[in-house]
């Protein structure tokens, strides 16, 4: 488990960071969020110590991390930082020999990677020959080939195509699977909602918002709730405590002063007939984000 505890960082009068803290679990997605210049890379950048903190720190399974800890570490910076006339595959094993694999092990991971993003035809190309979109896979590879035991993703997502996003979630989602702490950034949150177990939304330094996906949801969700009957549902304007926002026929949206007026009218439409559907509308991250910064 990765701990950030009351990480505060200036330069010279500018605050960048105020008292970050927050936990990125064993085997869990966490989704970094904010604005431009709201401290996502700077936060990044202390935990794989980069940078160091005015006061505070960064701990694994509580205990202070070091250099060799960070070792364990694959970062992938948000700048493209892979030698551009090098070759893909011969770049992926010198970086894996530098964390200390065998040639064997280096070599393997590497074939192994560059399948998984579907680069293995593009092995024996140079760097600056690839795609933007090439290039992203190939930097998410560099941060994977030594088998990380954690994950530091900055804007992974940048510039991939919808069906190059769907293989990098996989392979991000495997090493999550196998236990690995993840934590992304990312603007798009879509993306983020898709893939995310837990969430943190940063704005001016501060934390904002921290939890796991479902809490926040549920910490955000409005009294507006959808239901579809298998008859006309106008009957529900009569309801105490209920406003209709939206109805067509058998289909409608209302809010509820009470919890105990949106069960009187799921109560009614059951003893009415068939409820075909019945549910809480819950926020999308991007409503909860904005709500959160505002």
């Amino acid at each position: 488990m990765l701990d950030i505890r009351g990480v505060t960082k200036s330069y010279g009068a500018r605050r960048v960071l105020t008292d970050v803290s927050f936990t990125v679990g064993d085997g869990r997605m966490t989704g970094f969020v904010g604005a431009n210049g709201a401290g996502k890379t700077t936060t990044m950048r202390i935990i794989l110590g980069v940078l160091s903190p005015d006061s505070g720190t960064v701990l694994i399974d509580g205990v202070p991390v070091t250099a060799s800890d960070r070792r364990r570490f694959g970062y992938m910076p948000e700048e493209r930082g892979l030698y551009p006339k090098m070759k893909v595959a011969e770049q992926l094993v010198y970086l894996a020999r530098l964390h200390g694999l065998s040639p064997a092990s280096a070599r393997r991971n590497t074939a192994d990677l560059l399948a998984r993003l579907g680069l293995d035809a593009r092995a024996g190309d140079t760097v600056e020959s690839l795609s933007l979109g090439n290039q992203q896979r190939a930097q998410i590879a560099a941060a994977l080939v030594h088998d990380p035991e954690f994950l530091v993703l900055d804007e992974p997502f940048s510039g991939l195509d919808p069906l190059a996003v769907e293989v990098v979630m996989t392979v991000l989602a495997g090493f999550a699977a196998q236990g690995a702490p993840v934590l992304f950034s990312s603007h798009q949150l879509d993306i983020v909602e898709r893939l995310c177990d837990d969430l943190v939304i940063i704005a001016d330094g501060e934390i904002r918002a921290n939890g796991s996906r479902e809490a926040l949801r549920e910490q955000h969700s409005s009294p507006r709730f959808e239901i579809r009957t298998a008859g006309d549902t106008g009957w529900i304007r009569e309801v105490p405590g209920i406003t209709v926002i939206d109805f067509d026929g058998d289909f409608a949206i209302f809010e509820a002063e009470t919890d105990v007026a949106s069960q009187d009218v799921l109560h009614r439409a059951v003893a009415l007939g068939s409820v075909h559907t019945f549910s809480q509308q819950r926020p999308t991250l991007a409503t909860i984000f904005k709500e959160v910064i505002a």
